[in-house]
């Protein structure tokens, strides 16, 4: 361990739950510092719709207008609607890459299975809805041994998506994730489960794992909890190997010995929302808007208050007169004498000015378009042409430009912790691969049709003997380059251009299923209607006794043959 190392640990090679625990407590005073709790706390309950959450109102009405739901979920529907779709490719500078191209198909064939399993668009709509609202998003990246895979090599890589008031950077003046010295990720853990794990794990003074509460109780009751303690851990860089460690940890009791992880990024993608200078938290999409949020819902309060209190008329009436005033529909009001006209009066009731409803509807209205969600843009109204439509939709997306490039990158530094561990946990695992050369000869050596694909065993660990790129392809370019792919191709095939067999060889994944069979049983079928010359039998006679026409000789020298069809234009009477 490197000298820096040491420093951070107290003067050890390796932390214990005392230093671990220091590191948090410094952590925590910073997130207290810039009072995070507490801001992530008053954003989710505007975004939810407790927006008078701690507001006396003394029977008052408490209206709310959630407007701001509206149009959080419009921008992170904006920036996570176009799908996404990460390919592996040979870098340029590497020798023999076309010993990588089979690598490369394994691996994007694994990352489509892993988008499946990990349902990476929900994890990302849920990824920029917290950055949104709390200010940073995160997913956590992590080694599942115990997931059975059908095979004997067993496990499978998972992504969660973990509160940014959990996840502490070593250097919280910078936002970049693989920089830090260190990262600690708070979880709580029920105590019973916390002991068993650190009792496995060797640990003698399991038994002092005690329940606790959270470090944001003071803002939340609902986070004490009796039976839950808090488990850090602690992931740090191996300044020597480039590894990152990790080390499991209550206050208390160490939970799991410092382990080597095996791969050389931290597993963690970072995005805050707006980029906040000399700090890794960043501001909330809700958190400038709550302003504007409690402007609409105060004066529609006192717009309802002033209703309530003025809005029927109000009746004068001479009580010398009238003894009792009835207010029944219907009801009859006796009078001791006199004119009537005099005896009882009814006051119109006072008017709001209309301008209370026009500033309700621009602060909204301006609130969204600053957005980028114009009235268009959610449904509200209808363009007259294309050209409006386009033009809207640009100007729509704009203000959120930044912030999709940033969860696109987000999203490419996932995958590359996904080869990280593909690289050192996968091990030997039978894959789909192409049917090598000698195994189709022995297929046909034995009268079968050989299979386009075949199971057989891939060692991932040699991934990390192949450098690759990673390329991220997403949304509506991705579509507009496969339809113009398409069309081309179909436009080749129809005026015969290229064959069948060139089309489905050259067509995107995914447009036709079971592709490479079609392709073989197509090759097949075309091997089996070529005509074939008929055998000649044994010990025959001459060709034309037989009846068979022999082919016009093509070889060197001009014979006779030759010759006569030249003159004639025919073979009829010659052979």
């Amino acid at each position: 361990m490197t000298d820096d190392i040491k420093g951070i640990f107290n003067g050890k090679d390796m932390p214990d739950n005392k230093s671990g625990w220091s590191l948090y407590q410094k952590a925590l005073k910073f997130n207290s510092a810039i009072n995070l709790n507490d801001t992530v706390k008053v954003n989710e309950n505007f975004y939810v719709g407790k927006q008078w959450e701690g507001v006396e109102s003394n029977g008052l009405p408490t209206p709310q207008f959630n407007f701001l739901k509206r149009v959080v979920g419009f921008i992170v529907a904006t920036i996570t609607t176009d799908n996404v779709k990460v390919t592996a490719s040979a870098l340029a500078n590497t020798p023999n890459t076309d010993q990588i191209v089979e690598p490369a198909r394994i691996v994007n064939d694994e990352f489509e299975a892993l988008t499946e399993r990990n349902r990476i668009p929900s994890l990302l709509r849920e990824f920029a809805r917290n950055a949104a609202v709390d200010g940073d998003g995160c997913m956590y990246t992590y080694w599942d041994g115990d997931e059975e895979t059908g095979q004997e090599s067993k496990g499978a890589i998972k992504t969660e998506i973990i509160e940014n008031t959990r996840v502490f950077f070593g250097n919280p003046n910078d936002r970049n994730v693989q920089s830090q010295p260190w990262i600690i990720i708070s979880m709580r853990e029920i105590v019973r489960r916390a002991r068993k794990k650190a009792k496995a794990n060797g640990f003698k003074e399991w038994e002092s794992i005690t329940s606790d509460t959270d470090d944001r109780s003071g803002v939340d009751q609902l986070f004490v909890e009796d039976d839950k303690v808090t488990v850090l851990l602690l992931l740090w860089r191996n300044e020597e190997t480039g590894s990152i460690w990790a080390y499991e940890f209550s206050q208390n009791c160490g939970i799991k010995k410092p382990w080597d992880i095996g791969i050389k990024l931290y597993p963690i993608s970072w995005l805050p929302w707006d980029y906040v200078q000399d700090c890794y938290h960043g501001q909330a999409m809700l958190t400038g808007l709550i302003p504007n949020q409690i402007f609409v819902n105060k004066i529609w309060a006192m717009s309802m208050l002033s209703l309530m209190r003025t809005a029927y008329p109000k009746y004068l009436y001479d009580n010398t007169r009238i003894k009792k005033m009835d207010n029944r529909v219907g009801g009859a009001i006796g009078i001791a004498g006199g004119d009537i006209n005099n005896a009882i009066k009814a006051i119109d009731p006072a008017s709001i000015s209309p301008q209370i409803s026009q500033y309700i509807e621009m602060a909204i209205k301006q609130t969204e378009e600053s957005l980028g969600a114009t009235s268009v843009a959610l449904g509200d109204t209808r363009p007259d042409n294309t050209s409006a439509i386009i033009a809207l939709q640009r100007a729509a997306s704009t203000p959120t430009e930044m912030t999709k490039q940033n969860l696109y990158q987000c999203v490419e530094d996932l995958f590359r912790i996904y080869l990280e561990f593909m690289a050192e946990y996968y091990g030997t695992r039978q894959v789909d691969m192409e049917t090598p050369d000698e195994v189709k000869q022995t297929y046909l050596f034995v009268g079968q049709t050989p299979p386009d694909e075949i199971p057989m065993a891939f060692d991932f660990s040699t991934l990390k003997e192949h450098p690759m790129t990673l390329k991220l392809d997403v949304g509506a370019s991705s579509y507009y380059s496969e339809i113009a792919s398409m069309q081309t191709l179909d436009n080749l095939l129809r005026d015969g251009h290229i064959t069948i067999v060139q089309y489905l060889e050259r067509i995107p994944d995914g447009y036709i299923p079971a592709r490479r069979a079609l392709i073989s049983e197509i090759l097949n079928t075309m091997q089996q209607q070529q005509p074939q010359q008929p055998a000649i039998p044994s010990g025959s006679g001459p060709v034309t006794e037989q009846g068979i026409k022999p082919d016009i000789p093509t070889g060197g020298g001009f014979s006779a043959l030759q010759r006569k069809v030249l003159e004639t234009g025919t073979t009829e009477g010659m052979v």
